[in-house]
């Protein structure tokens, strides 16, 4: 049964690590750790991967522990399933421990190289057939005098949900990094390896997508519950 982000299973990255090598590489979604080149000055994570290049296994522990959540939110709402959203966010975390060593303490933060290679991990989960299928779990309608009220916010965020996964991948990465993450343009264009005025022009037609046919399909729901 797939665990909740807060209770996802810090055990699977305890001691004793896999040797070097025990993990198959799959470096063509892996960017190099040393690739961003911006100097800046040194915070925890960095102190955290100097000792992780030294094999320091509770080391590796606390980076895990201080990033799993956010990560697991992350693949969370670009794959709609909890099952391969723990797949990808093991796996990254995985990969830190088999690379260890490779990262450049003083270049752009780590949680920018986390984010960009879960990121791409779930975009190619995504491309993937057996992708197409996504869990959804119904929601219980309380029975209380407001539960048309409750039921009508659970169609209407069932909708933007099916809306959100209608739009391209790069689109729906997009809004999800700033509206649900928080991150400024310049910070998604640096994930998503591509420029500030790219990211506008996605968020702006994903906008777009997602007006035109919440308004249309709302007015529908409006109109369900009206009708005798």
């Amino acid at each position: 049964m797939t665990c909740p982000p807060s209770q996802l299973d810090i055990a699977t990255f305890a001691v004793p690590m896999p040797p070097i090598g025990a993990l198959e590489a799959r470096t063509e979604l892996l960017p190099k750790l040393g690739d961003l080149s911006i100097r800046r000055p040194l915070d925890r994570d960095d102190e955290l991967l100097r000792l992780i290049a030294l094999s320091d296994e509770a080391a590796f522990r606390q980076l895990v522990e201080r990033h799993v959540d956010r990560a697991y939110a992350l693949a969370l709402r670009i794959l709609r399933n909890g099952a391969d959203a723990e797949d990808v966010v093991q796996d990254t975390l995985l990969k830190i421990w088999t690379h260890r060593g490779s990262w450049e303490t003083g270049r752009a933060k780590f949680t920018t190289w986390l984010y960009r290679v879960v990121t791409n991990r779930c975009l190619d989960m995504r491309r993937r057939p057996q992708a197409e299928g996504m869990e959804n779990l119904p929601d219980i309608v309380d029975e209380q005098p407001d539960a048309l009220t409750a039921l009508h916010r659970h169609e209407v965020n069932d909708l933007l949900t099916r809306e959100m996964g209608r739009l391209p991948d790069q689109q729906r990465v997009a809004l999800i990094l700033s509206y649900y993450d928080d991150f400024s343009n310049a910070q998604i264009a640096e994930i998503m390896e591509t420029t500030v005025s790219a990211v506008e022009a996605l968020l702006k037609r994903g906008r777009q997508h997602l007006r035109k046919h919440l308004r249309r399909s709302e007015r529908d729901i409006r109109q369900s519950f009206t009708d005798d």
